[in-house]
């Protein structure tokens, strides 16, 4: 059985693959894990992300956690406001 990983507002849920339809992506401020990770995101802005070695889930605020090697889709945690619904921001 694979494992779910969550810490704060981010929650990683294992997957067999990367769809076809995802393409690679370079991210431009976040960074998720250290170690080896490659990031994908289909046309639906879902992301997804392979870890090729155990890695480690790093925040100020929460626990580290190791990651074990694997595919992974990435899911942010939202919130409602009477404005909008959007992503947390932890």
């Amino acid at each position: 059985m694979k494992k779910i990983y969550r810490q704060g507002d981010v929650l990683l849920v294992p997957v067999d693959e990367v769809p076809e339809s995802a393409k690679r992506i370079n991210p431009k401020r976040a960074v998720l894990a250290e170690g080896e990770v490659s990031l994908f995101q289909d046309k639906a802005e879902v992301i997804f992300t392979q870890i090729m070695e155990a890695t480690e889930l790093r925040h100020a605020e929460h626990a580290t956690q190791t990651i074990e090697p694997g595919i992974y889709r990435i899911v942010r945690q939202r919130e409602y406001t009477p404005q909008e619904i959007r992503r947390v921001a932890d």
